[in-house]
C-alpha cells in the first residue's frame, strides 16, 4: 500500500470529518477510503480514529500522526512548488495577515528582501492578533503563532517559540519572587486575551505537568500592552520569547520559574488549500521558512 496515499486519505478524513466527504474530496470510493485508513492502522499497530455512528474523533496517537502527517504533506507540496514555481509567473497581489509584534520585529525587515527577489509581486500586509478568516476576508496567507488545532486550512511550520513567564525586578522586590506556579494566586497577573488556554497557564516542571488557574487583574488582546505593563512593574506576564527577549537580555524583565517550562508553540504559515496553490504563495512560504530558520526567529 502506498504510504503517501494512506497518509493523504487519513488526513482528508480528519479534515472533512467523515469517510464520505473524504471520498468526495479525493475522488475515491468510500470503500477505498475506509480500506486505506484500516490498512494504515493495521500497519502501525494502533488505532488512530474513534468511530461511532454519529462522529469521528482522533485518538491521542491519531492526533500526533495527523499533525506530523500534515507537516509531511505540506513539505511535499513545498518541494513540488520549488520545481513548478520556476516555470510559473510569480506576480500579482499577495494579501498577508500576521500577529502585530512578530510582524514588526521579524517580518517587517524581510519584505524588502522578498520584493528584490520577486519584483512583480505587490504586498498587502495587515497586522492583527485577531484570528482572521482567510477565506471570508480574502487573505492568501496568514502567520499564526499557536498550537494549531485540527483545521481545514493547510499549514507549514516555519519555526518555534517558547512561552516565557516574567516580571520586572521592581515588581519582584515589592511582591516577592514566586517559587512555584501555585503561588500565582498571590500575584498580579496580566493576561493575553488570545491565549489558547485562557486564564489557565500550563507548565512542565520537576513533578510533571502543572496547570494553574490565574485571576488576572488586567486582560489585553495586544502583547505589546502586556510587555509595557510588566515593564511598569504592574505584574507577571506569560508571553512568547520573541516578545520579551530584548528586555530579558537587558535585565528590565526577569524570567521566573526556569524549572517550570511553559508551552512551546509553532510559528506557522497558514493558507486555505494545498490544491491549486499559486506560485506567489508558494515562493513566499519557502522564503519565510528559509529566512526565519536562518536568522533564528524562534527564541
Amino acid at each position: 500500500m502506498d504510504r503517501f496515499l494512506e497518509m493523504q486519505t487519513f488526513n482528508a478524513v480528519v479534515e472533512t470529518g467523515s469517510f464520505v466527504a473524504a471520498a468526495e474530496l479525493l475522488q475515491l470510493s468510500k470503500a477505498a477510503v475506509s480500506r486505506h485508513v484500516v490498512e494504515l492502522e493495521k500497519r502501525l499497530g494502533i488505532r488512530l480514529l474513534h468511530r461511532t455512528t454519529r462522529r469521528l474523533s482522533l485518538t491521542p496517537e491519531g492526533q500526533v500522526f495527523y499533525a506530523r502527517g500534515k507537516e509531511v504533506l505540506a513539505e511535499l507540496d513545498a518541494v513540488e512548488a520549488e520545481v513548478t514555481a520556476r516555470r510559473e509567473s510569480v506576480s500579482g497581489l499577495l494579501r498577508i495577515n500576521a500577529p502585530f509584534t512578530f510582524g514588526i520585529a521579524h517580518l517587517a525587515p524581510l519584505w524588502g528582501l522578498f520584493r528584490e527577489q520577486h519584483p512583480q509581486v505587490t504586498l498587502d500586509i495587515t497586522l492583527s492578533d485577531r484570528l482572521v478568516d482567510l477565506v471570508e476576508e480574502g487573505y492568501d496567507l496568514a502567520i499564526r503563532i499557536a498550537a494549531l488545532e485540527t483545521s481545514s486550512l493547510v499549514s507549514r511550520r516555519l519555526a518555534t517559540t517558547r512561552m516565557t513567564l516574567c516580571a520586572s525586578p521592581e515588581y519582584l522586590r515589592r511582591h516577592g519572587t514566586p517559587r512555584h506556579p501555585s503561588e500565582f494566586g498571590g500575584h498580579q497577573v496580566i493576561a493575553y486575551s488570545y491565549l489558547a488556554t485562557k486564564d489557565d497557564w500550563h507548565f512542565h516542571g520537576p513533578e510533571g505537568r502543572v496547570v494553574v488557574s490565574t485571576r488576572p487583574w488586567m486582560r489585553t488582546n495586544n502583547c505589546e500592552t502586556c510587555r509595557a505593563a510588566a515593564l511598569a512593574h504592574q505584574g507577571v506576564i506569560l508571553q512568547p520569547r520573541f516578545v520579551v527577549d530584548a528586555e530579558l537580555a537587558a535585565g528590565h524583565l526577569v524570567e521566573l520559574l526556569p524549572d517550570y517550562r511553559s508551552t512551546e508553540i509553532g510559528i506557522y504559515a497558514v493558507y486555505p488549500s494545498r490544491k491549486h496553490l499559486s506560485a506567489k504563495v508558494r515562493v513566499l512560504v519557502e522564503f519565510l521558512a528559509d529566512r526565519l530558520a536562518r536568522h533564528g526567529a524562534a527564541a
